[in-house]
């Protein structure tokens, strides 16, 4: 693992979908893919780590990449740090 944990956030063209980009390793080949709290409860440890993150309404995860879809009663800026402060709990 990387001395520093780094995450990117990127829009994308849907206002309800963005894309986080980090060093880490999240999966270690494929994708995996969750509709609800409850399926990434049940998920890999990184998605049970994110499964308490209020407002994921679907979560895809990728080699390095996450792909989230907001409810979109959520404000972008509470899934974002509650995301990325997940992440960085479970990884350090």
């Amino acid at each position: 693992m990387s001395e520093y944990i780094e995450i990117q956030t990127d829009p994308t063209d849907d206002p309800d979908v963005f894309r986080f980009h980090t060093n880490l390793l999240l999966v270690e080949a494929g994708v995996e893919e969750y509709d609800s709290a409850a399926a990434m409860e049940e998920g890999s440890p990184v998605a049970q780590a994110l499964a308490a993150v209020e407002g994921l309404a679907h979560l895809r995860l990728e080699t390095h990449d996450l792909l989230i879809t907001r409810d979109p009663a959520v404000p972008w800026h509470a899934i974002i740090a509650d995301v990325t402060a997940a992440i960085k709990d479970f990884f350090l």
